[in-house]
Parts: structure tokens; C-alpha cells; sequence
């Protein structure tokens, strides 16, 4: 993609960000074992059998040890390898479907252990001295800033995957402009996009993270919406328009984020297909697969989770100013009566249960 220019994000209106400007560019198996190699001791020119690496992987119930059995290692290495991780590192976190890396002598002593806990940390176990020896270290990394920009083709998903950068991106934005665009109806193709990014890219080969955005830019139909990252005046980072308008409001537009449209809308007289009777359906239903995320639009207390009738699992949230929001048909139902959600939180996932002709949220709203 080719920029037309750095455009200036205007700032006006918010104080000291004023000053801050930022410039956004804009266009509108377990036990693999390594191949063995031969290498020479300097000075003696001859052969030195190379370490041999093996890489394990871990099964969904796998403990330290039982993955250290697999290994072949005897019960008194296994249990002096778990006692050096005492204080560094807890056995029972390792995650299914991630890789321990074990290097050993071609004579099978046991070299180094090396597993990544995250992105950003790594732990490092070391054998020397007839001693093992364990830290949590670190992982090299780069971090910056990088501007991503596109047009509209197909999906949000689809249309940032084909810039090159994560489609996970596209919740972000989500996000952000969840308040001014309704993400499941008002997306156009030719819509035009563009934030600014923190990438994190490691030495070691590994997929890079990202951070915050702290700008974005999306066109919807002609019309602009901007956003920009700044403190409020407690520290906690908040997004504002150019304007200093703050962009999180009272609700969401949604009560989900994607891939759903309106089979049915608010109505006083509507055919019922399973009842086939005319009665009010004082709601909307959004029509989407079984199991895609509920969130709830706005912050409240759970006063129902459960299943009731004609609604099937059903959410009811409690908001500030005699405001109930409710969610009907779940598959699954992620809170409890009584807790305390977020804005934005998932709540369930869309299911068809109690009276329903196939899956679909039946989102609704009172007020007193």
C-alpha cells in the first residue's frame, strides 16, 4: 500500500493532549529429535558428538514428571530437576499443547531444560556441577510502533490479515468504536481504516504480541471516526475523539461484536413461528451460529442466570438508571446471579434453546 501523507490527528480540546500530537499515517508430537550434526574439539581435530535436542510436547493431564518419564530420565534426575524449580517456577502450570525443549549429551546426560511460559518469559533450567539450577528469564524483545492501514474487503478480520497483521486485531477496533458503530450492520465494503499499533518482536523467532493502539481512524459510509489514547484524570487510560469527546458511552451498539444480522426486530405485533400466533416481540434477535460470544452492554450486576421457559438460558443485567438489559436462547451462560460484570464482558454464547426455530440472541431492554 502506498501513503498519501502524514496526517496530523487533531487534538483540540483536550488540554495538555494538545500538545502530545500524533502523526498517523493514513491511506484512504513429543520426542522430535534434532538431526545430528558432527563438529571438532579446536585443537585436537577430532569429531565431538553434538548435544542432542528433543522437543516434548505436553498432553492435556501431563505432570513434570510424567513428561520427564517419557524422556527416560530416572526417577532421582526427575526429582532433582523438580526440586530446583521450587520458589522459581509451579510444575502445575504447565499448558497443554505447548513444547518443553530438553538437551542432553550424546551420552544422555542432561544438559539444559527450556520452556516458555509466555511470550516474555522463559524458564531456564541448567545442569552444573552435578546440581541443577532454575530461573524464569526474560525473553529478548523489540517493541514498536508500527501504523496499519486498509481497505474494507469482506470481514474486519479478513481485511486486516491481508495487511499482514494479526486478525485479532480486528476485536481491538471492535473495541474501540464499539459505541459509535455497530460492527454486525453498519460496516461497508470500501471502508477505509487505519490505527497505530505497539508490536512486540522477539529474538527468538517466536510470533510477535501487540500492545495498545493508541490511535485509529475508521471511514463508515463517508463518515469518520477517530479515536486516540490518552489518561483521564485518574491515571486510567481512556479513548476520546479529536474533539475531546470520551468514546465510551452508557451502552454498546451491540450486544455482540460480529457476524450477525437482524432476523428480527422490536415489534408490537409480531407472527410467532413456533406459536403461530401474532403476540408483541418487544426485542431483536440477532441470528448467528451456536457459540458465538454474548457481551454484556453495559457494566451492572447479574440478577438471573439460569433457565426460564420459553427463553432458554437466559442473562439479566441490572444497570445504573433503572436499566435492564436481557439475553435469551444461550447455548452457555458464563455468569452467575449476584456477580458483578464489565462492559463489553462475555455473558454467554448465542444457542437455540427454549422456544426457538434455530440459534439466535433475542437481546432486549427495559427501563423501570
Amino acid at each position: 500500500m502506498s501513503r498519501i501523507g502524514l496526517v496530523p490527528l487533531r487534538l483540540s480540546g483536550l488540554g495538555a493532549l494538545a500538545a502530545a500530537m500524533v502523526v498517523l499515517p493514513f491511506q484512504l508430537g513429543c520426542g522430535r529429535t534434532a538431526p545430528p550434526t558432527v563438529v571438532v574439539a579446536q585443537g585436537t581435530g577430532d569429531p565431538v558428538a553434538p548435544p542432542i535436542v528433543e522437543t516434548l510436547r505436553i498432553a492435556r493431564g501431563d505432570t513434570f514428571d510424567a513428561l520427564l518419564a517419557r524422556a527416560g530420565l530416572e526417577p532421582e534426575k526427575r526429582q532433582a530437576i523438580i526440586d530446583s524449580l521450587q520458589g522459581k517456577f509451579d510444575v502445575r502450570k504447565l499448558r497443554a499443547g505447548t513444547e518443553l525443549t530438553l538437551v542432553r549429551t550424546a551420552e544422555g546426560l542432561v544438559e539444559s531444560i527450556e520452556y516458555l511460559i509466555d511470550p516474555d518469559h522463559m524458564l531456564q533450567l541448567l545442569h552444573t556441577d552435578d546440581n541443577f539450577s532454575a530461573a524464569v528469564v526474560e525473553v529478548p524483545s523489540t517493541l514498536r510502533t508500527l501504523p496499519v492501514c486498509g481497505t474494507l474487503r469482506g470481514s474486519l478480520f479478513e481485511s486486516i490479515s491481508q495487511t499482514g497483521e494479526a486478525a485479532e486485531l480486528a476485536l481491538e477496533m471492535a473495541n474501540i468504536f464499539a459505541w459509535d458503530i455497530d460492527f454486525y450492520t453498519d460496516p461497508q465494503e470500501n471502508d477505509r481504516f487505519c490505527f497505530l499499533v505497539e508490536k512486540k518482536e522477539y529474538s527468538n523467532g517466536q510470533p510477535p504480541t501487540y500492545g495498545r493502539i493508541l490511535a485509529a481512524r475508521y471511514e463508515n459510509a463517508g463518515t469518520a471516526y477517530d479515536a486516540y489514547l490518552f489518561p483521564d484524570r485518574d491515571g486510567r487510560s481512556q479513548y476520546y475523539s479529536h474533539d475531546g469527546r470520551s468514546l465510551q458511552a452508557a451502552f454498546l451498539r451491540s450486544p455482540m461484536k460480529f457476524e450477525a444480522r437482524i432476523s428480527s426486530r422490536f415489534s408490537h405485533r409480531r407472527f410467532h413461528p413456533i406459536l403461530k400466533r401474532y403476540r408483541p416481540h418487544l426485542g431483536i434477535d440477532y441470528a448467528a451460529p451456536t457459540g458465538t460470544p454474548v457481551q454484556a452492554i453495559a457494566s451492572g450486576t447479574v440478577i438471573f442466570s439460569g433457565y426460564s421457559g420459553g427463553a432458554g438460558n437466559l442473562v439479566k443485567i441490572r444497570h445504573a438508571g433503572g436499566f435492564e438489559s436481557q439475553y435469551m436462547h444461550l447455548s452457555r451462560r458464563y455468569v452467575r446471579a449476584g456477580q458483578r460484570v464489565q462492559q463489553g464482558q462475555r455473558i454467554g454464547a448465542v444457542g437455540s434453546t427454549g422456544l426457538s426455530t434455530g440459534p439466535h440472541l433475542d437481546f432486549r431492554l427495559r427501563k423501570n
